[in-house]
């Protein structure tokens, strides 16, 4: 899980204006963070099944959010995926 700091950087990071915590780039920004928790996680505890299931809802939602977003604005996409690093 990410800290209320961690979230709020993030937030601070990829918002559109002041108070954005809900456009798709934040979205996938988190969700890119907790995916990236959750595979150390299972670096150190290879066993555990049943966040598997959690870390593979959290990839589902955070591939249909980049569809909507590539579909919607190619270049707010392009720019995300950029920064985020992401393989696409």
């Amino acid at each position: 899980m990410l800290t209320k700091e961690e979230k709020a950087a993030i937030m601070k990071k990829y918002a559109r204006g002041e108070n954005d915590t809900g456009s798709p780039e934040v979205q996938i920004a988190l969700l890119t963070a907790d995916i990236n928790k959750l595979n150390d996680h299972f670096k150190a505890h290879p066993k555990d099944n049943h966040s598997n299931r959690g870390l593979l809802m959290k990839i589902g939602r955070r591939r249909d959010l980049l569809r909507y977003l590539r579909r919607e604005n190619l270049e707010r996409y392009s720019a995300l995926v950029e920064s985020l690093g992401l393989r696409r």
